[in-house]
């Protein structure tokens, strides 16, 4: 910064901007590959993600630090980094030649190597604990393995550098190719149109799908090409599932899910705390830190584009035993719920997201804390009047809290104490008991006739 205009490298310059850059182009393939996951029909693995992999994961940026400092280092000691042009065709045409060639050829028998017990048992192992991959999986290897993979990547931009053929852009192009194949081929959603392989039927030699490199998780011992899989079929080492896996991925399988939570946005930072968003916040209570704060614009974006947007979303979805749950998010935030003119466009989007439940086949239906507000709806009531005949049931916190208490209350039980407020959970739980002839005592007894 202290140097004449004339004086600044370029070269120097762009290494920061391009390392915040690719934690940005990651973290929008984290966001896109949780969302997809949670509503698309494509996915692969048909399998949640464990909280173990999310907190095992989450030092995915070290591998760009890592890279970072090496970049400087290059910088400084490889003759010919400094004050490269803005960008060389035939560099570039290199680059890719001796891609193809050497580091698709050394990465794949590197990477079979590590397959073999020895190194599979030391190293790469830390890597295939994720059988359900996300994109940042692609990065989740021990250090051994990142300075082996650094150094194979850097062949073409080593051999364009000391030749005299490297540029700005090439390179920054190279390194975006290779985040953009690594978390695409790690996304577990298939999302590579057919008609492209139908137009240059060449291509399934020379690009992956992200089916094809699933294979890898669940098998194992099958398809050890880094990007473009020609030498798993010139070695024999191509999964004989693949295109049908990849057939049916594309045509995918509608989930129908057994109970759906209805909940709502809260703030506009709350976006950043889902699943969707940044583990680091989603791992601790909630608060508005001040790099948060600093991402209003954003978040201000995402509020117009929810207001825009008129239906219910899918967050998440989760398997507890044999049972599949998934929750809908309303695209209104909470002071939404304030404001009087809102009230009829809400209760319109709840019922519609009522009324697809309905029509998927989901058994339950629980209303978020907003969702249900007597004034808006009577905790649900309204459209239990409207519809009288859904097959579906819609639930509100208070029968919740009411059955979680009933259930740990043993069946042989003959007298109940209550003690506590007056509250709808209260009269419910009083009502239940009585009718199954379980005396009420104390505080509680005019509940109970109230009710009978």
């Amino acid at each position: 910064m202290s140097k004449e205009t004339k004086e600044l490298d370029m070269t120097y310059l762009i290494v920061l901007p391009s390392l915040l850059l690719r934690m940005l182009h990651n973290q929008v393939w984290i966001s896109l590959a949780r969302f997809q996951n949670a509503r698309s029909k494509h996915r692969i693995v048909d399998k949640s993600i464990e909280f173990e992999q999310v907190d095992r994961e989450r030092n995915w940026d070290d591998q760009i630090i890592f890279n970072g400092i090496l970049f400087y280092l290059g910088y400084f000691y490889v003759p010919g980094a400094t004050n490269l042009p803005v960008w060389r065709t035939d560099g570039a045409l290199l680059m890719a030649l001796l891609h193809m060639g050497p580091v698709e050829f050394l990465y794949y028998w590197f990477h079979r190597a590590l397959h073999h017990h020895f190194l599979y048992s030391r190293y790469h192992s830390h890597h295939h604990a994720s059988v359900v991959t996300e994109p940042i999986t692609s990065v989740i290897h021990p250090f051994a393995e990142h300075v082996v993979y650094f150094l194979l990547f850097s062949i073409p931009m080593l051999t364009t550098i000391v030749t005299g053929r490297a540029s700005i852009l090439a390179l920054l192009a190279y390194v975006a190719y290779i985040d953009l194949m690594n978390n695409m081929g790690h996304c577990n959603f298939e999302l590579v149109p057919k008609w492209l392989f139908t137009v240059f039927p060449p291509l399934k030699y020379l690009m992956y799908t992200p089916s094809f490199h699933s294979l890898h998780h669940t098998q194992f011992q099958t398809t050890y090409s880094l990007f473009m899989p020609f030498y798993d079929y010139i070695y024999s080492t191509m999964d004989k599932s693949s295109d049908d896996l990849y057939e049916r991925s594309l045509k995918g399988k509608e989930e129908v899910p057994d109970v759906v939570h209805l909940t709502h946005l809260t703030t506009l930072q709350s976006i950043y705390h889902l699943r969707i968003g940044f583990a680091s916040l989603a791992s601790k209570p909630y608060n508005s830190k001040m790099p948060i704060l600093l991402m209003w614009p954003v978040a201000w974006i995402s509020m117009l584009l929810t207001w825009i947007y008129s239906s219910s979303f899918t967050v998440e979805r989760n398997g507890f035993k044999k049972i599949k749950m998934q929750t809908w998010a309303i695209p209104r935030f909470k002071f939404h719920y304030g404001l009087p003119n809102e009230r009829d466009a809400i209760n319109d989007l709840i019922e519609k997201a009522i009324l697809e439940a309905e029509d998927k086949g989901v058994k339950v239906l629980t209303l978020g804390l907003l969702n249900q507000a007597n004034e808006l709806n009577g905790n649900g009531e309204l459209y239990l009047h409207k519809y009288p005949k859904l097959r579906l049931r819609i639930v509100d916190g208070s029968s919740l809290a009411a059955a979680v208490v009933l259930n740990s209350i043993p069946l042989e039980t003959k007298k109940v104490v209550l003690c506590g407020n007056l509250s709808k959970v209260a009269y419910r739980v009083a009502s239940v008991l009585c009718q199954r002839r379980v005396e009420v005592w104390k505080h509680f007894l005019q509940i109970a006739s109230h009710h009978l």
